[in-house]
Order: C-alpha cells, then sequence, then structure tokens
C-alpha cells in the first residue's frame, strides 16, 4: 500500500505553475491537475526517504510503479508522467539540477481507447426532448427558465463541439450575434471560430429574453450565470442536468456527459465528409494527434465506401 498523501505545496511546484500560466498560458484546469500530481509525487518521495527536488530516476521509477500496483489506469499514468515530465525539465532548464531524472522514464503501455459517442438519432432525441420540455407550460418561472437553459446548452454544444468549460462561460454578448460562428478563446489563450447554426443562436436569444425578464442576474456578464464564486453555470451543474434529462427519456446516465456531446459532434461531421484537420481546428486541439482518436470513424467510412462500391464486394 502506498503511504496516505500528505498536504504539501512545495515552492519548486509552485513556481513550475507560475511560469506554465505567465509564459505558456496554461488554464486553471490545467495548473490544478498539475499541482494534484506533483503534491502527490512529493508526498510519496518524502514517505519514501527521498525529496521533489533531489529525487533520482529509480525514486520516479518506484512511483509510478506503485501507481500501477494500485490499479491506476495507463491514461492516469500517463497523464501523471506527463506532469513529472514537465516539472523535472523546468528544474533542469533553471538550473535547479544538473540533470533530468526523468528522461529515462518509460510511458505506460496504453490500449487504443475509443471515445464514447452517441448516434445522431440519440442526439436528436436529447436536443429535441429537451426542445418539448422547454416549451411546456404551467410551471414557475423558474423552472421554465431552467428547462430552457438545458435546452439551449445542448443546441449550442453540439452546434460548436465546446469544451464543457467554454460552454458555460460563454458571455452575454454570444446570444447578440449574427455572424454564423462564436470567436472561442480556449485553452492557452488561443482564439478560434467555431460554427453556429440558426436553432442554437435562436435558442440563445430567446433563453437571454427570458432571463432578462425573470429579473435574475441582470448585470452579469455570463450568458449562463450563477450565484458560485464563478458568476456562471458550473461545469457539475450542467452535467447533473444532463444526465438526468437522459435518464428521463431512456437513455442510461453512463452514456451521457457534455464530454460524450463533444465527441458526437467531431465523430458526425468527420462521417459527413470532414477531415481531420478541419476537426482539430474546430475542436481547438493544439496538436493533430489529439485529433487522431477519431481516426476510427474513417476507418468505418473508408471500410463501407469499399462494401458498397467496389466491384468484388457483392460477389
Amino acid at each position: 500500500m502506498r503511504p496516505s498523501r500528505a498536504v504539501v505545496s512545495p515552492v519548486r511546484i509552485e513556481t513550475f505553475l507560475e511560469v506554465l500560466s505567465a509564459e505558456r498560458g496554461a488554464a486553471d484546469n490545467t495548473l490544478d491537475a498539475y499541482r494534484r500530481d506533483l503534491e502527490d509525487l512529493a508526498s510519496w518521495l518524502s514517505a519514501n526517504g527521498s525529496a521533489l527536488d533531489s529525487a533520482r530516476s529509480d525514486d520516479l521509477e518506484r512511483y509510478l510503479a506503485a501507481l500501477a500496483a494500485e490499479g491506476f489506469a495507463a491514461a492516469s499514468q500517463a497523464r501523471r508522467l506527463s506532469s513529472i515530465r514537465q516539472f523535472y525539465k523546468f528544474l533542469y532548464a533553471e538550473g535547479v539540477r544538473d540533470d533530468d531524472p526523468s528522461s529515462t522514464l518509460d510511458s505506460p503501455r496504453r490500449g487504443r481507447t475509443l471515445p464514447k459517442t452517441l448516434t445522431i438519432a440519440e442526439v436528436d432525441r436529447l436536443i429535441e426532448s429537451a426542445r418539448y420540455n422547454a416549451g411546456l407550460e404551467g410551471r414557475s418561472a423558474a423552472k421554465a427558465l431552467m428547462a430552457l437553459r438545458l435546452y439551449t446548452c445542448l443546441e449550442v454544444l453540439y452546434a460548436t463541439g465546446l469544451r464543457v468549460s467554454e460552454l458555460v462561460a460563454l458571455p452575454r454578448q454570444s446570444a447578440n450575434t449574427e455572424d454564423p460562428y462564436l470567436t472561442i478563446s480556449g485553452k492557452g489563450g488561443r482564439e478560434r471560430l467555431v460554427p453556429l447554426n440558426d436553432p442554437a443562436r435562436d435558442a440563445m436569444r430567446t433563453y437571454l429574453e427570458r432571463r432578462e425578464a425573470y429579473g435574475r442576474h441582470a448585470g452579469s456578464k455570463w450568458l449562463f450565470p450563477a450565484g458560485g464564486k464563478a458568476g456562471h453555470m458550473t461545469r457539475q451543474a450542467f452535467a447533473r442536468d444532463l444526465k438526468a434529462h437522459a435518464v428521463s427519456i431512456g437513455i442510461a446516465p453512463d452514456k451521457v456527459s457534455p464530454h460524450v456531446l463533444r465527441h458526437a459532434f467531431a465523430s458526425h461531421i468527420l462521417e459527413n465528409g470532414a477531415d481531420l484537420r478541419i476537426i482539430q481546428q474546430l475542436l481547438g486541439h493544439a496538436d493533430i494527434s489529439t485529433t487522431q482518436i477519431y481516426t476510427h470513424v474513417l476507418d468505418e467510412r473508408l471500410h463501407a465506401l469499399v462494401a458498397t462500391h467496389h466491384p468484388l464486394a457483392q460477389k
């Protein structure tokens, strides 16, 4: 068993995170993940007779082996390893260490995991039932507005392929655009254009009008305001509402999430002829390798084309 985690926050970690934020524009979620990973490593090293600044390659190998022994998935181990490598490269570049103990570490073997997705028919059920619920009468204004918010989020998410963090933080002026696209500031402050169809635009406008008529959050700069610290709806709140809605129409809750809808957006437009470079731009992936998980869609399409059109396929 690995020793219980102590609460630690070495100065080196904070300096590393400040550099990531200032020089690379790393998002808050990314910084939080790095902090958790490195604090866990620091705690483990301390409990096993070493320290973060002076750890050797074999210390790091034993830490990764402990993760594997605890049943961490290969993807989770790979993420921890990425954090470790970035951190020790930083220490080496800053002259804190004269070596990089992570340079000889091997990456865990990862099977090819295809993203969960939904069929076009299932997405249509989600959206159409949410549209129906948003139009029901005889409810309180608050419940009616909540139903309209869910419908609007579904329309926008499937139309654009936004990350859920980008969706919930849409500014108020997004509802007033006349353009067939939205300008999104994504990870690392990189801007991109995403498509915006008429149903999504109309849903945003209607929601904003109803929200303002309701009289709450009148001065908010967010399209989906809330009373919490962030000032807007949280990712968790949207995910909770989405799963509850899926259950209400007979779709298993473990099959649906905001991220699954983002995958559905990418898979469905790829099925209809878009190429991987277009998908990369729309999703805001910095590296095409991230987008290549969707090549299974291309493989299926190519097999279907050969089966349908090859002169020997029917023999």
